[in-house]
């Protein structure tokens, strides 16, 4: 990089963390997620406002092509893989009795019905969703994948903040999204295995085997994905607490957090060499250090509250080291990523309000029946089923990752992505105007005898 350069990335990132901080700020005032904020300060500064009001300007500051661009998809990047690390850390199913019983009705019918009707529309009408990439297969998986999603992440910071995250309530949706997104998670590592065979882009390891046949690639995929999934998640705990208490390991004494990063660095270094997209490792990293510093073993579920359950000590001063990572993330590398995610938008030239809207009404009405019906199958009252199928509308920041590594691998048009992350955004404004307003009674809610009630309402009564 030049001195110019230099400038240039510098002022860049200042616009664009003011505009991330700034716009997320007024958001939250608003009682919005603050992502939507900072996706909002990237359309701002996208071809969408200021390279249609002052284009000569956006190209001083934001250049089509060069090192300053380079720069910023590098952060991009890490972005998106703290985004993911952080997310992982979050992935725990605490829910048991009738809360697993009726969660594991939701999720079976909040995946399969919104996945299959989203691929068979894809099917039916590739040419409306395919990128240069995408072939029939991958582009209905995608579709599929874009109708069932379910954002962990903004879900559960709308129900911290609400209050509703240690209810029966908030640990049904959690396990929900979790079953979900851990089976979307093997699809779309699956979809972009795929996609990067045969390309001329390294896939790692299976370039070595050398064919391009569809059923051996789909099926090494598949394989290699369940594999490194299950082995995450049963031992990836206990080899991560291991490394980290392990005399000899003096980085992890002389600082934590930097152990952590290397820990994410490694995981993900795994999945580029299986061929494995990178942001699968950030995942599952992130899962193994959270519940290696909870001392899980990694052959059940880790609550984080109580007494750890595997056979050797939590790692010490975890809290404290997680929130040091999300500190800095916050800062600085996620805003980025998400105005960048704004950047890229560009509602002039690619924005279809025609396609948006009936998209929108046909992913968010298929998936709220699903879970509707679901619910009420499980023998939970009106209110509260409704509200599970609003807040696992919500497709949030998973939404937005999925649109973007699928729209970089060119799965996708640039009109699809639009739509996608538009859907992210709206739909978590529904799923927080909604849940505000029930609250209250999800709060009090119950399981007695066979049907949940809540208390001191008529359907408690």
């Amino acid at each position: 990089m030049t001195a110019i350069d230099t400038i240039r990335l510098l002022a860049a990132l200042a616009v664009i963390c003011a505009a991330a901080h700034g716009c997320g700020y007024l958001f939250g005032a608003l009682r919005q997620p603050p992502v939507i904020g900072e996706v909002v300060g990237g359309i701002l500064l996208g071809p969408s406002l200021l390279g249609l009001l002052a284009p000569g300007a956006r190209a001083a500051l934001f250049p089509a092509s060069g090192a300053v661009t380079s720069a910023l998809d590098a952060i991009y990047q890490l972005g998106q893989l703290l985004l993911m690390f952080l997310a992982g850390a979050e992935l725990r199913i605490r829910a048991g009795g009738r809360e697993r019983r009726t969660g594991t009705i939701v999720a079976a019918a909040g995946l399969l019905a919104p996945f299959a009707a989203g691929a068979g529309i894809a099917t039916l009408f590739p040419g409306v969703f395919s990128g240069p990439a995408g072939s029939t297969v991958t582009t209905a998986l995608v579709v599929g994948l874009a109708m069932a999603v379910a954002a962990i992440p903004v879900i559960s910071r709308i129900m911290m903040d609400l209050k509703i995250m240690d209810t029966a309530f908030g640990r049904i949706v959690l396990m929900v999204a979790v079953v979900e997104d851990v089976i979307l998670y093997v699809v779309l590592a699956v979809v972009l295995g795929l996609a990067r065979s045969g390309t001329g882009h390294p896939s790692g390891l299976w370039d070595v085997i050398g064919t391009t046949a569809v059923a051996p690639t789909a099926a090494y995929f598949t394989a290699v994905s369940l594999l490194f999934f299950a082995g995450s998640l049963t031992r990836g705990a206990r080899l991560f607490r291991r490394v980290a208490g392990h005399r000899a390991n003096i980085v992890a004494r002389q600082s934590p957090v930097a152990f952590r990063l290397i820990f994410l660095c490694v995981m993900v270094l795994l999945c580029l060499g299986l061929g494995i997209n990178a942001v699968f490792g950030a995942l599952m990293a992130g899962v193994c250090a959270a519940r290696g510093d909870q001392g899980a073993d990694g052959d059940g579920p880790a609550d984080g509250d109580g007494p750890a359950d595997g056979d050797g000590a939590a790692a010490e001063g975890g809290p404290a080291v997680w929130e040091a990572i999300r500190q800095f993330s916050m800062a600085f590398f996620i805003p980025v990523f998400f105005v960048l995610v704004g950047m890229r938008l560009d509602l002039v030239r690619a924005f279809d309000p025609l396609f948006f809207l009936w998209f929108l009404t046909l992913a968010c009405g298929i998936k709220t029946f699903s879970v509707w019906a679901a619910a009420r199958l499980a023998g939970e009252d009106p209110l509260f089923s409704s509200s599970l199928a609003f807040a696992l509308n919500a497709r949030g920041t998973i939404g937005i990752v999925l649109a973007g590594v699928t729209r970089q691998a060119e799965l996708i048009n640039d009109r699809f992505f639009v739509v996608l992350v538009l859907v992210s955004l709206v739909t978590c404004q529904i799923a927080g105007f909604r849940l505000s307003k029930a609250a209250d009674r999800l709060r009090t809610a119950t399981v007695i005898g066979p049907r949940r009630q809540l208390r001191g309402t008529r359907a408690g009564r």
